[in-house]
């Protein structure tokens, strides 16, 4: 039998070397080595290809609203500090979206937001609390306001942070995080690990939502790079952490495969740069991202998305 031989594939000035024995179809990307990782278009080449958007459409007038895990925090202020347009660090309206976005972390609780927002659900007193343990008011009047945030919006940058949930097990419903130690009762408080399914069909909910009052509104997702700080489960959290992160870009790209005549819906592989492109991209805590890194992500982001910079 005749053996095929290798093919040589030159990229720039490195040569890749594969088996020509197999079919690799019509769409064919190879891994990257590290030299060419360490060029300096490495990030649209070699992470952003096939996820961006034809052209920015961003512009100083575009109200943003930005919410979720840790990234939507730092794009917010990144933008705001560049005179764009950002409902989500504007501290002087009380939306939980804005006051506690960044703790919003689990697509349940931004479905939440949404189905609260719009009217499409009730939800009791004690399910939503801040950073500092209190409880998130049920109140009419966030609500209204929360309604006039989503109905104004223009561009949702949405963060996905984690797939572990505390949840009620009376209603079913999860909560933002996990409970307040004076408030816990084993009787009603559960944990779970919430499935690519389900995190799937929360995606598919919100993007509904989002466009219900302007089908034209665009919807960018991404993923957190910061890890679990703690995991319920009786794992280490290293592995814990794998399986939660990998849940939801599951998620999120089931979304985008199953939706990819949608041209106004966008994953931001903010997640991907910063794994692929920085293999010591923690401080000491070993879970924030070195600003540095945090600084070069949000600086790709507005290259390619923001219309005027």
């Amino acid at each position: 039998m005749t053996r095929i031989r290798d093919i040589e594939f030159q990229r720039g000035p490195h040569t890749a070397q594969f088996n020509g024995s197999w079919y690799r179809g019509p769409q064919t990307n190879f891994i990257p080595s590290k030299a060419e990782l360490k060029e300096p278009d490495a990030a649209e080449k070699w992470v952003l290809q096939g996820w961006l958007p034809k052209t920015p459409f961003i512009d100083k007038q575009t109200p943003v609203t930005a919410f979720g895990s840790c990234f939507a925090h730092y794009l917010s202020d990144y933008l705001i500090n560049r005179g764009y347009n950002v409902f989500a660090r504007n501290l002087d309206l009380q939306a939980h979206i804005v006051r506690f976005g960044e703790g919003m972390v689990n697509t349940f609780a931004i479905r939440q937001q949404f189905e609260w927002a719009l009217g499409e659900r009730d939800f009791p007193e004690n399910l939503w609390f801040g950073p500092d343990k209190e409880i998130a008011a049920v109140d009419p009047e966030i609500r209204a306001q929360t309604y006039e945030i989503i109905n104004s919006t223009k561009v949702f940058i949405i963060t996905l942070g984690l797939a572990e949930i505390w949840y009620d097990k009376i209603s079913g419903d999860a909560f933002w995080r996990a409970i307040p130690d004076y408030l816990f009762d084993e009787n009603r408080h559960g944990f779970r690990l919430s499935s690519p399914d389900e995190n799937y069909l929360n995606l598919i909910q919100i993007v509904r939502m989002a466009r219900k009052l302007d089908s034209a509104a665009k919807i960018i997702f991404t993923l957190s790079p910061i890890p679990l700080m703690a995991t319920f489960r009786a794992i280490s959290c290293s592995t814990a952490n794998s399986v939660s992160k990998a849940t939801l870009r599951v998620a999120v790209d089931q979304l985008m495969r199953e939706h990819a005549g949608d041209d106004g819906l966008f994953y931001f592989p903010s997640y991907e740069l910063i794994h692929e492109l920085f293999p010591d991209h923690r401080l000491e805590d070993n879970r924030h991202v070195r600003p540095e890194i945090v600084e070069f992500v949000l600086g790709a982001f507005c290259r390619h998305y923001c219309a005027s910079q």
